[in-house]
């Protein structure tokens, strides 16, 4: 898989191989199986990025984005499945205090994009 990044993305490219997941089922494994400390890497060094992602996204219709800027919006997104683990339960990967995530399947999450 090619999870190349725009020029100027350079210091977030570590992070691509790992994030840059273009279905929600991808996203959803790689963040129960991540470490807290690997979820919050990866928050700190996108989140400061992320206006500058979506800017860029948004100059593409959806479907239509070169891979190298689909696969920044995939980061993006992995942040939007991340976010709420960071912000309000420690870091931890799993939702503390709550059902059994793995019960649940999503109609789409299979679903590129």
């Amino acid at each position: 898989m090619n999870t190349t990044l725009p020029k100027g993305f350079e210091d977030i490219a570590a992070y691509a191989d790992r994030w840059s997941l273009g279905s929600h089922d991808e996203r959803y494994v790689a963040r129960r199986e991540a470490s807290r400390e690997e979820l919050k890497a990866f928050y700190d060094a996108i989140l400061p990025r992320m206006e500058e992602i979506l800017d860029l996204a948004d100059q593409y219709p959806l479907g239509e984005m070169p891979e190298d800027v689909a696969n920044l919006f995939y980061m993006a997104l992995s942040i939007a499945e991340i976010s709420p683990h960071i912000e309000l339960y420690g870091g931890d990967p799993m939702v503390p205090h709550a059902f059994e995530e793995s019960r649940f399947v999503a109609v789409d999450g299979d679903v590129r994009g």
